[in-house]
């Protein structure tokens, strides 16, 4: 794309990269940001990662330029200079592009190659070492719950970010099992400190919802530092509630120079979030699944949602 950013844009032809909900979180150590504010610091950091020159769009906190233009998670799209769409794609392909602009622009003389850009190219951070704390293996696929951070109930940005999934049992009668992990955001360059207390969860549900165990934190690890989440199974079963659960959860986030204890929340909604992505760790699956999942939560054996 950028070789093709470089021969078209001296002709006019405006690029812009798109930021859209993450599609595999943990892609890299990234994780879902939760501001309009980290979803512009992880373009930042997309920009000297890859090292590209094309500006970047960044869409809302609702997502509603993602599913405008149909959700896909690497979409493409050539409007003409009146905003009419006269190419699209639902996956970017930058050599089609090339022979549509061809076609419409015109050719290049001497069109650049990869080896012509010699972009800045940078790793993704790492501030402590991974690998030391085993990851939780799940037994089929689980889906990712909407999850909403009370962000007017801490001061502190949300150095760590939980995660919610559900398995099938769970989307289709509201028991099974709930997966529920806490990622570190590599953007504030924190670490787990294992010199002090461990991560602890709290699930406060609200009336004829059960989750066991409500409680947990996290295992003594040896290492006095790690960047591997934090993961816990749980039992679920939401009967007919509606109503969504709290999660409290309480941390030392510490970097090289400092270490606090933060307190923070979460409501858990017992939908699926279709911008939820798939995890990078277990296959991705289609739009189409997520949406297979939602339908399949709408309509409970007992007719309840």
């Amino acid at each position: 794309m950028e070789t093709v950013y470089r021969d078209y844009a001296p002709k006019g032809v405006q690029f812009f990269y798109l930021y859209k909900a993450l599609a595999h979180p943990e892609l890299h150590g990234y994780v879902t940001p939760v501001t309009l504010e980290e979803r512009l610091m992880q373009i930042k950091e997309a920009r000297r990662t890859l090292g590209t020159e094309i500006p970047w769009v960044c869409d809302t906190m609702s997502n509603e330029l993602k599913h405008a233009t149909g959700d896909a998670p690497n979409s493409e799209y050539l409007l003409d200079p009146e905003g009419k769409i006269v190419r699209k794609r639902g996956w970017s392909d930058p050599d089609a592009l090339r022979k549509d602009l061809e076609k419409l622009v015109g050719p290049v003389e001497n069109p650049t190659k990869v080896s012509d850009l010699n972009l800045k190219v940078e790793p993704p951070p790492k501030h402590a070492p991974t690998g030391i704390v085993p990851r939780v293996k799940l037994p089929e696929r689980y889906l990712a719950l909407r999850i909403e951070p009370q962000l007017q109930k801490s001061k502190e940005p949300f150095y760590v970010k939980p995660r919610v999934e559900a398995d099938g049992n769970f989307l289709r009668s509201g028991k099974g099992k709930l997966y529920l992990g806490f990622h570190l955001d590599p953007l504030y360059g924190v670490h787990w400190n294992n010199l002090v207390a461990p991560v602890q969860y709290e699930f406060h549900p609200p009336e004829g919802v059960q989750i066991s165990p409500s409680k947990g934190q996290g295992p003594k690890v040896e290492a006095e530092a790690d960047a591997d989440p934090r993961e816990f199974l749980v039992d679920a079963d939401r009967g007919n509630s509606k109503e969504p659960a709290r999660i409290v959860f309480r941390y030392f986030a510490c970097s090289e120079k400092w270490c606090k204890p933060v307190t923070q929340e979460y409501v858990v909604r017992w939908e699926v979030d279709p911008d939820g992505g798939a995890a990078a760790r277990r296959a991705a699956g289609s739009e189409g699944q997520v949406r297979a999942a939602e339908e399949l939560l709408k309509r409970r054996p007992d007719g309840q949602r």
